[in-house]
């Protein structure tokens, strides 16, 4: 997935927006994109840029992340600058397919969005 894609879909499931928090402090480099939900402004995906790579950090539960982790050993990796038991870094580099990226991706949305 590229990162528009990804920004695309998130888009698409449900009220949310995109935020740069963090662009004063990234001077000289892509700000991060912090993708949000509307209501909670709760974030649920962060696309960086860092080394030439997109990465793409979601939030799932600590024995998903393990699962993740083992599953796609030395690709998928705790996130930076993230709780290492909260957040994973996923490379958009087409070594995790799409349609896995996507469940993530809901997944992550799911553990944030307001309970009612």
């Amino acid at each position: 997935m590229t990162k528009q894609e990804v920004l695309d879909f998130c888009a698409a499931i449900g009220p949310t927006y995109a935020d740069t928090p963090f662009a004063a402090m990234e001077k000289g480099s892509t700000p991060t994109i912090v993708v949000r939900h509307l209501k909670n402004k709760k974030g649920f995906a962060y696309i960086s840029e860092r080394e030439a790579y997109t990465n793409l950090a979601v939030k799932l539960t600590p024995d998903e992340n393990d699962e993740l982790r083992e599953s796609y050993l030395g690709v998928i990796t705790p996130a930076f600058h993230m709780s290492k038991a909260h957040w994973s870094d996923i490379p958009l580099d087409g070594r995790v397919e799409n349609a896995v990226i996507e469940r993530l991706i809901e997944k992550s949305y799911d553990l944030i969005k307001p309970k009612r």
